[in-house]
């Protein structure tokens, strides 16, 4: 694996393109959160596959589709962006979470359970915390039924953030945003039941919201149990994809608090809410989630929210 390019800053984000042997590209990131030093958190995303066969109406990544990374290649990215900060691939991040969500639905790709496996043999980091973020595609339920003896053979008692991708609560439209076959919300919260286990975190239900996606409490309830299941809002992310589909955030990230009353409603229900907002300078470099550099490279268009970074080639 090499790295080809990248854009960003070292003391926020950069996301860099890599190429592996068989000629084909990924991208993977790596964020710090001001003003959290590097010591407390450190985030990566990575890869799983080359492109993503879902193609989510938001997502800049799912433009095509050419097959799945082995295990070492995924690993190949951690080690990269480890090696750059820490040589020694000693991590002393309180939290150091990787993220299987650059590009690619992890589900899709079991190669995911193995990297899962091996990644703590290779890197010394007790702060080490893995995240798949999922809109839980059907046919994967041997992916499903191995993450979750990975969940508790490695990575119990708070070590591990699952994260369900749904965007609304209304089902017609969830398939618009995602779609592929998925599973439904009573399967997803049957699973839920079963993956959660005393002094685990709660499982993440995730909202990128657009302007007129329902979200409604009510719904909520029916299926998710709020013992299990916390909520998650997040602007939506300026990418070209979003754009071409006319889609904008219900979540103004300059003015996020005119929309407390929707937050409201859903902590009365019972749920722990967190609106998400990272910083915005993130979505510049094109580092945040949906964001996918090659689209901005490959694109006539050109937009002032997003990917005014310069993308440096041939960094190594």
């Amino acid at each position: 694996m090499k790295v080809i390019a990248s854009s960003g800053r070292d003391d926020l984000a950069r996301v860099y393109i890599v190429e592996f042997e068989n000629g084909l590209q990924v991208e993977c990131a790596e964020s710090v959160q001001p003003p959290l030093p590097l010591e407390q958190k450190w985030v990566m995303l990575v890869s799983t596959l080359f492109g993503c066969p879902v193609g989510c109406s938001m997502c800049d990544a799912g433009a095509e589709y050419h097959g799945k990374l082995t295990a070492s290649q995924i690993t190949e990215q951690i080690e990269m962006m480890t090696r750059r900060r820490f040589p020694d691939m000693k991590v002393p991040s309180k939290q150091f979470k990787v993220q299987f969500a650059r590009m690619g639905e992890p589900a899709l790709n079991p190669s995911v359970i193995h990297a899962l496996r091996n990644i703590p043999k290779r890197i010394n980091a007790p702060g080490f915390m893995p995240s798949i973020s999922t809109v839980a595609p059907r046919g994967t339920d041997r992916f499903f039924k191995d993450l979750l003896d990975v969940k508790r053979n490695l990575y119990s008692n708070g070590n591990f953030q699952l994260q369900f991708s749904l965007h609304t609560t209304d089902p017609v439209l969830r398939r618009q945003i995602i779609p592929v076959n998925t599973w439904s919300m009573p399967e997803i919260a049957a699973y839920g039941r079963e993956f959660y286990s005393s002094g685990d975190r709660k499982i993440t239900l995730n909202f990128a919201l657009a302007k007129d996606s329902p979200l409604e409490p009510e719904v909520l309830l029916e299926h998710f149990d709020p013992g299990y299941f916390l909520i998650k809002i997040t602007p939506l992310n300026p990418t070209y994809r979003a754009m071409e589909n006319k889609l904008s955030s219900h979540i103004d990230p300059s003015s996020p608090e005119e929309r407390n009353d929707l937050i409201e409603s859903i902590r009365r229900a019972g749920y722990r809410v967190i609106l998400s907002i990272g910083e915005q300078e993130e979505n510049r470099i094109g580092s945040n989630c949906g964001q996918y550099l090659r689209a901005h490279a490959n694109s006539r268009n050109s937009m002032k929210e997003g990917y005014t970074y310069p993308i440096s080639e041939l960094v190594e």
